[in-house]
Parts: structure tokens; C-alpha cells; sequence
């Protein structure tokens, strides 16, 4: 499986592009890629995605896009890694392939020292307790990294966004994934020092390692 980074700090536009282009270009024989990257400052709203849920943008460019969810936000500071796989080929379906990408940014928190994160019920992506941040506030789960994919002929691009040192105040110009008050924290919120290239590496290391486990 290949891994890329893409120059930082890049433009959504040329990398979602880039990611249908190599959708609908591959084969069933093209082998499956990981890009990293770290965006420019940039809110995307899924295809349900609801205008009432960005509030004040402050000049940040809106982006209407093609993965599923609500909006959400990309920055420096955060790491996206865009899974380009083949579900139909590997034989999994689109909610153990959501679980997979959930389990690898748990399996990274872990490892990096970040308490109890965890899923949250009929909202995708993982959470930390309060219990977890440096600063809580009231006892409501918050959320440390949001995911929304596009399934193309059995094959899947987009992927997770993990929060590691970055500007949270953005997130405060948006409902959040479509959640009003949701607070937004960061891998440094836990009182955990990460670095965005070796938390990008070690995120598409343990995705890899799990996509290529016999059963999946």
C-alpha cells in the first residue's frame, strides 16, 4: 500500500480532485493508497450537509463536497489521511470499513498517551471525555476526530481528520458535524505534545496494518 504526503499547507480543492481523478481512473488492480495531508485553513459540507450549520465563517472558504456528514473544518495542526481503497475487492463493507478508521485513531491515541477516547453511539468519529482534557467543561464527550467517506464503484476516498495541534477556534463558526455546541479539542487539549507528521505516519501505519489483516 502506498503512502504519500502532499506539500503542506495544501489546497482542499486540488486534493479532492486529485482523489476522484485516481477513483475513477483505477482498476481492479490498482493498488490501494494513503495520502497525508495538512490543509489550508478550509470548511467542506458533506452532501447532506446544511448551510444553517455554518455560522460565521470569517472569511474561511466553504467548500461543498461529495463525502458523507455534515461540515466540518480542516487546518494546520490537523492531519487528514485520505483512504483510497478498494472495499469490493477486499471484501468489506462500508460500516466495518468506518469501524476500521475509527480503531486506527483510537489505536494512535493510545499509543500517544490520550485517556479513554472513545466512539460515541450514532455519531461517527471518536471522542474524549472531559475527564481526558486539560480544561474540561461540564461532563459531555468531545470530539477529537471527525471522518466522512464517498463510496465510488465499491471503492472508497476521503477519510478521517484527527485534531493534533491546531487553532480550535474555527470550529467555534460552525455546528461541528452538525451538532450544536459540540466542543472541538485537540490531541494537545489532552495535555498530550504530538507532532502533525509523526501522528500522520503512525495514523496510516496502524490503518495499514488493519486493512491487511486476514478477515480485515
Amino acid at each position: 500500500m502506498k503512502m504519500r504526503w502532499w506539500d503542506r499547507p495544501a489546497a482542499y480543492g486540488p486534493v479532492w480532485q486529485a482523489m476522484q481523478d485516481f477513483t475513477e481512473q483505477r482498476d481492479s488492480g490498482t493498488p490501494d493508497e494513503l495520502w497525508l495531508v495538512e490543509h489550508a485553513p478550509v470548511y467542506t459540507l458533506g452532501q447532506a450537509g446544511l448551510e444553517s450549520n455554518i455560522l460565521n465563517p470569517h472569511g474561511i472558504p466553504v467548500v461543498h463536497c461529495n463525502r458523507g456528514g455534515q461540515v466540518t473544518y480542516h487546518g494546520p495542526g490537523q492531519v487528514v489521511l485520505y483512504t483510497l481503497v478498494d472495499l469490493r475487492r477486499r471484501g468489506i463493507y462500508v460500516k466495518d470499513f468506518v469501524r476500521l478508521l475509527e480503531s486506527s485513531v483510537l489505536d494512535v491515541l493510545a499509543k500517544a498517551g490520550v485517556r479513554d477516547a472513545c466512539r460515541k453511539p450514532g455519531a461517527p468519529g471518536i471522542y474524549v471525555p472531559q475527564t481526558a482534557l486539560r480544561e474540561p467543561h461540564g461532563d459531555a464527550l468531545a470530539k477529537v476526530a471527525a471522518l466522512g467517506v464517498k463510496i465510488r464503484r465499491g471503492c472508497a476516498y476521503h477519510g478521517v481528520a484527527l485534531n493534533v495541534d491546531m487553532d480550535l477556534t474555527p470550529f467555534l463558526g460552525i455546528n461541528p458535524c452538525g451538532y450544536a455546541g459540540l466542543q472541538t479539542v485537540d490531541i494537545r487539549s489532552c495535555g498530550v505534545e504530538a507532532d502533525v507528521r509523526a501522528t500522520g505516519e503512525a495514523l496510516a501505519e496502524s490503518f495499514a496494518r488493519a486493512w491487511e489483516m486476514p478477515g480485515g
